[in-house]
């Protein structure tokens, strides 16, 4: 049996390919994809930009996609039945399971840690069919529907950058960046009670969900801002980060610029600045589903369009889908 699935054969060069449907070995389960994101990093892999092609993580061909959801329609031997039929994403971050880290609840940074998608090895989501470790399953509730369901990967880093600005109602949150991830973290910020403010460029989409205070560089006032999460890929926004977060209080990372960021370290201690990096949605995954199904939290309105798998390499250029909303994520249908 073949299925249909994207490749990425070189830097700027993408094709839909026949390939074997995945089979489900020991501890795997197939999934019947019904969505997948495209993000940012789909982006770096496919242009060539992304780090890891140069430091042998990654390698073409490569089949791109870690945001995702669908349907369980079988399973590998070990794993338990019960998963047939049900609604499911996963982890991204698929680990040993056995070193130091994995065992202290830091599957994430595993050194022998791969990537659904993204690192050599295992195959990711922009396919019909995806072969997924049962280990790294999130079950879905019911009445989650699939658009919502590719949005928990990004939502759980989004999650995570929230908690990591340690903050409490009332308090006030800058995020820099309004993009997917940067717009996720202000609607699970203002759930929480937080003040939220955005600083960006194309203002008038975070505007529409109801983010008043969204700023430019010139317009952002002179508040105190009592964390501030940068959800950028532009180098001079980490340093920004500090200089404008209240002293003794958090900076969170979560872009990553092409080129290297500069940041003064004298500016953080003298500050007494506590800087975050998160990598990852691993530990936020459960917290994003819990926040989508209570109806906290309501993503769909990011989504611009919904396209196929031929359209996908468009998209990466740059492309938006002909009749694309506002929103900043695209997701794909491998059904199409």
């Amino acid at each position: 049996m073949i299925m249909r699935a994207l490749v990425f054969t070189g830097p700027g060069e993408a094709e839909v390919r026949e390939v074997p449907e995945p089979v489900a070995g020991a501890g795997q389960v197939v999934v019947d994809v019904e969505r997948a994101g495209v993000c940012g990093t789909d982006v770096e892999l496919f242009t060539g930009e992304m780090s890891y092609l140069h430091n042998g993580r990654s390698s073409y061909p490569l089949r791109p996609g870690h945001e995702w959801a669908g349907i369980v329609t079988a399973t590998g031997a070990g794993v338990d039945g019960s998963w047939l039929g049900r609604r499911v994403t996963g982890d991204t971050m698929i680990a040993c399971g056995d070193c130091r880290r994995c065992r202290s609840g830091r599957h994430h940074v595993c050194a022998r840690m791969r990537e659904l998608g993204i690192a050599d090895g295992l195959p990711g989501a922009l396919a019909e069919k995806l072969a997924f470790p049962a280990a790294y399953l999130q079950a879905l509730p019911d009445g989650m529907d699939a658009t919502v369901g590719a949005l928990v990967e990004p939502g759980g880093n989004a999650q995570r950058a929230v908690a990591a600005a340690a903050l409490e109602p009332g308090e006030r949150l800058l995020v820099l960046g309004t993009g997917t991830i940067g717009l996720l973290a202000a609607l699970i910020a203002r759930s929480r009670g937080i003040e939220v403010h955005l600083l960006g460029q194309h203002l008038d989409f975070a505007r529409s969900l109801g983010f008043d205070q969204s700023w430019t560089r010139e317009t952002l006032p002179g508040l105190e801002w009592d964390a501030v999460v940068d959800a950028t890929n532009a180098p001079a926004m980490p340093g920004l980060a500090v200089e404008l977060v209240e002293p003794g209080r958090r900076v969170v990372y979560i872009g990553l610029s092409g080129t290297p960021s500069t940041v003064d370290s004298r500016d953080i201690v003298l500050k007494d600045v506590t800087a975050v990096g998160i990598l990852g949605a691993s530990a936020g995954l459960a917290d994003a589903v819990s926040a989508y199904a209570s109806g906290n939290v309501n993503p769909q309105a990011l989504v611009a369009a919904v396209t196929g798998l031929d359209d996908v390499a468009g998209v990466l250029a740059g492309n938006r889908p002909v009749g694309a909303g506002a929103g900043p994520k695209i997701l794909v249908d491998p059904r199409r």
